[in-house]
């Protein structure tokens, strides 16, 4: 991909799943990666496994919903690899009930981090990139996010309230070199998908509808995002904005 090559890229959710594959495949492409995550160990896994590989790239122990604590690591990133100018909001974190099952307190958590360390990490690193000339935000919703899913509501709302953000976002930035665009993922094995699952009432049917739901008949893995998530940070996607992608094998064919 043209123009990754020295770039400071921060992943959140970088210690796993989506998340490690897209650090690992940015680190390829010769950027300097800032792999977030609350998982100080597992941060620190996906950050050897890249330096082990000859590239650049340091872990942070970080909560996203923790708007200070970020301020604190966006300027620690910035005097140890760079100034960011490609942001990758991966963080997910989802429960699988039926919405009128659920109580206002278990929602607290899912709007935190799917949708308020978003707008964290959005409102701290966009002045930097803006101060740089530009840069490009690549964010990691969900296809519930564009047709819902039964048991996700909440997740699905947050996920649809960061669509709804990126499209702001990029009509604000349009003419000031910032760049916003959404993947939409469908089911995908990671261990998100698994505490889904394992939160239902009978996981190996769950798993299969979400199988059938596909048209290509399997459930995506975290290999098959960092090419977009990638093309859509490199220079060779300058003229692209404001759009959602979705990875899922067919289950959505938005036009």
């Amino acid at each position: 991909m043209k123009g990754l090559s020295g770039k400071t890229v921060i992943i959140t959710g970088g210690g796993g799943g989506i998340g490690r594959a897209v650090c690992l495949r940015f680190a390829e492409e010769g950027s300097l990666v800032a792999v977030l995550d609350r998982d100080a160990t597992a941060a620190q896994s996906t950050a050897e496994l890249i330096t082990q590989a000859g590239g650049t790239a340091r872990a942070y122990a970080t909560d996203i919903t923790d708007y200070d604590a970020i301020v604190a690591t966006v300027e620690a990133i910035e005097s140890q690899l760079g100034v960011p100018t490609v942001l990758v909001n991966n963080a997910g974190f989802d429960q699988f009930m039926p919405f009128l099952k659920t109580e206002p307190q278990t929602w607290q958590p899912l709007i935190a981090i799917n949708l308020t360390g978003a707008l964290n990490m959005h409102h701290v690193v966009l002045p930097k990139m803006l101060a740089t000339g530009g840069g490009k935000v690549v964010n990691v919703a969900s296809d519930a996010a564009r047709v819902g899913s039964s048991g996700e509501a909440v997740y699905a709302a947050c996920k649809a309230g960061l669509v709804g953000l990126s499209k702001t976002l990029a009509r604000e930035l349009a003419t000031k070199g910032v760049n916003v665009n959404v993947v939409c993922p469908g089911p995908t094995h990671t261990a998100l998908l698994k505490n889904v699952v394992d939160t239902s009432s009978n996981p190996e049917k769950l798993l299969e509808a979400f199988r059938n739901a596909v048209p290509m008949r399997r459930l995506g893995q975290p290999e098959d995002f960092p090419g977009i998530i990638t093309l859509l940070a490199s220079d060779d996607a300058n003229y692209i904005t404001g759009q959602v992608i979705s990875v899922s094998g067919g289950l959505t064919m938005a036009g």
